[in-house]
Order: C-alpha cells, then sequence, then structure tokens
C-alpha cells in the first residue's frame, strides 16, 4: 500500500507540474486601459446644455452607413476653449432666434482610420446616392474628401449648423431607406431640421464649398449667420465645408488623439 501510495503522489506531482505549466503558458487577459482625454479636454454639455446635438457617426445615418469607430456615446467632446467660444456664440445666436447644432467634434484616430478603410473598398457604395452622388469612389482621397489625418482629432474641429426656434425634431433616421441626393432642394432631401443651407451635412459636392456662387438667398444669408457669427469667436471655417469649422488658436496645434467619444473619456473635466 505504502509503494502505491508514492505512486499516486508522484502522478499527481507530474500532473500538477502539468498544470502549472500549461497555466505558465498562457498569457494573462488583462485589458489594456482606454486612453483618457487631457484635462483640456470637456464635454460640450457641461458648457452650453442649450447647444443641439446630433451626433451623426453614432448613427448609421453617415456617408459610411454604420457607426463609426470610437463613437461609444452621443456626446460632443471640444477642447475647453473651443466649447467656451461656441457658447459664446450661442449666447448671441438664441437672441436672434436661433440656436447651434453640432454634428461631430472630436474625433478619433480609429474613426478617421475606419473611414480611410471604408474609402479603399470600392464595392462599399450603400450611402453614394445621399452623400456622395456625384463622386465616383476611387476618386474620394485624390478629390480631399478621406483623409488619413483630420483636424477633429486634434479637439477644436466642430461639423456645426443653425436651427430656428423654437426646434423641430428631426425624425429618426431608418436604415435603408430611400436615399435622396444630398444636394437636392430641402424638401426632397432628408429632413434636417436645420435651416436651409443649400445642401445636407456632409455632402461630397462642390455645392458645399462656403461661398460657392450658385448659393444665393435665404441660404446664402444662413450660410452667412453662420460663418460669422462663429468668426466672431475665433473660429476659422473650412472652405470647402459650409459646417466645418476650426477654432485658432487650437490648444493642441499637431497632437492627434485616440481616445472614445464618451463621457468617461472627459471624466470630470
Amino acid at each position: 500500500m505504502t509503494g502505491l501510495a508514492s505512486a499516486f503522489r508522484a502522478l499527481g506531482a507530474l500532473a500538477a507540474a502539468g498544470l502549472l505549466a500549461a497555466t505558465a503558458a498562457v498569457p494573462s487577459a488583462s485589458a489594456t486601459p482606454e486612453p483618457k482625454a487631457p484635462k483640456e479636454f470637456t464635454a460640450l454639455d457641461r458648457v452650453d446644455r442649450t447647444i443641439l446635438q446630433e451626433m451623426r457617426y453614432t448613427t448609421e445615418h453617415n456617408f459610411v452607413g454604420e457607426p463609426v469607430d470610437g463613437y461609444r456615446q452621443p456626446v460632443c467632446i471640444l477642447t475647453r476653449p473651443a466649447a467656451e467660444a461656441l457658447h459664446r456664440a450661442q449666447v448671441k445666436l438664441l437672441a436672434r432666434g436661433y440656436t447651434l447644432k453640432v454634428y461631430d467634434c472630436y474625433r478619433p484616430q480609429r474613426a478617421v482610420d475606419h473611414f480611410v478603410r471604408w474609402a479603399k473598398d470600392l464595392d462599399d457604395e450603400r450611402m453614394k446616392k445621399e452623400f456622395y452622388p456625384l463622386v465616383d469612389k476611387s476618386r474620394l482621397f485624390e478629390d480631399g474628401y478621406i483623409a488619413e489625418k483630420s483636424g477633429h482629432s486634434r479637439g477644436s474641429t466642430v461639423d456645426v449648423t443653425i436651427v430656428r426656434l423654437p426646434a423641430a425634431p428631426t425624425r429618426p433616421y431608418e436604415p435603408g431607406e430611400p436615399q435622396a441626393e444630398c444636394f437636392r432642394p430641402q424638401g426632397e432631401r432628408f429632413p434636417d431640421n436645420s435651416v436651409d443651407m443649400g445642401t445636407g451635412f456632409d455632402c461630397f459636392d462642390t455645392l458645399s464649398h462656403t461661398d460657392d456662387p450658385r448659393v444665393q438667398g435665404a441660404q446664402r444669408a444662413h450660410r452667412d449667420l453662420l460663418k460669422g457669427a462663429l468668426a466672431e469667436q475665433g473660429f476659422v471655417n473650412l472652405p470647402e465645408e459650409w459646417w466645418h469649422f476650426t477654432f485658432k488658436p487650437e490648444p493642441f496645434p499637431s497632437t492627434f488623439f485616440d481616445f472614445p467619444v464618451a463621457r468617461r473619456s472627459v471624466g470630470g473635466h
């Protein structure tokens, strides 16, 4: 019996050693912590709760046709100087019967990478009719609509429009619904509650150029109102996109961040 017991003890020791070896060969499953925003960033609604937010890249209603990587929650995050400048513009617009509405604010690098992958997939044209009806997808890089870096990732750039008060809600987008070209008359394209700017947001077309001479009348007045209100507070418009503005001077003029768009990224900032 003593010899048999010794044999069992030896087998147990070998099994334990094997188990320990197998366990040691498996790497620990500790998750890498998500990057957080520097203290200079904040959620816009902590600075101004009256500015409307319609964060398109958290939804399927965008030129990619699906929620974009890095957009965890529909929250506008900006550097605090940019958020405070938006607030100052908002105060003046409210006095005139309008409110600002943001479509996109800080954009993580992983979202830009998602755009690049999408642009290289020439077979995916599910949102072509609405967002780039006259542009061949193979030319998106060459024509400047898609790039490997975006000023949005520096935290002081915002895509924004104005809405007449009282603001009617924009109806939810239904994935797969019939599309209308973004440059069609306002009553024929997707029913955004924005004032008529001549095109919809993210319209890949020369008609989106802020000073395109074909844009006249009320459309021109609306673009000038937006541009003037933001320029007064230090924002510079991108001439190719009536909705795109960057606050100057930027706190991070050469840093492209990659923390996710989520409230936890800014914590108590």
